[in-house]
């Protein structure tokens, strides 16, 4: 028997002012979820960040097995070995994520956005596994952005 497909993420989503051009996608931290993201960023600028032209999405990892907190369910984009940067990734965890993400990045080409007009990025975990999506994935999105993250040492990445 097959696995069922997974269920799209949930999101939290800004829509833009005037006609939607371009999407920004927002990865949270580990045990975040996309709305806590967005929240954060709220109170930050005092006002949601907002654009004219660009759909903002603050999707939520789903819950899973996460190694660091021995194997207690959290929201997480990939799990770890341990939190450092110099041991192997989990790049099964990394992978199968990478495709849930693209089903997102998809939806926004379905929706008419040039994937030239489409940036990911993230705070923590969430800018790792940006730069993984983008790096090895998705080299002709707009951009990629990574806050306060790391890659391990011998990361897919640098390949």
């Amino acid at each position: 028997v097959g696995m069922a497909a997974p269920a799209a993420l949930q999101r939290s989503v800004v829509s833009p002012a005037g006609r939607h051009t371009a999407s920004l996608i927002f990865l949270h931290g580990s045990g975040d979820t996309g709305q806590g993201a967005r929240t954060w960023i709220k109170q930050i600028l005092n006002q949601d960040m907002a654009f004219q032209h660009i759909k903002v999405i603050y999707p939520t990892a789903p819950a899973r097995p996460y190694t660091p907190m021995k194997g207690a369910f959290s929201t997480v984009w990939f799990d770890r070995y341990k939190i450092s940067n110099d041991c192997p990734e989990h790049i099964e965890s990394i992978d199968s994520m990478c495709q849930v993400l693209t089903d997102l990045i998809n939806d926004e080409i379905k929706n008419g956005i040039a994937k030239g007009r489409i940036l990911i990025g993230g705070f923590s975990m969430g800018g790792g596994m940006a730069m993984h999506l983008a790096y090895r994935f998705h080299q002709d999105l707009a951009g990629v952005f990574a806050l306060s993250s790391f890659l391990n040492k011998d990361s897919a990445v640098y390949q």
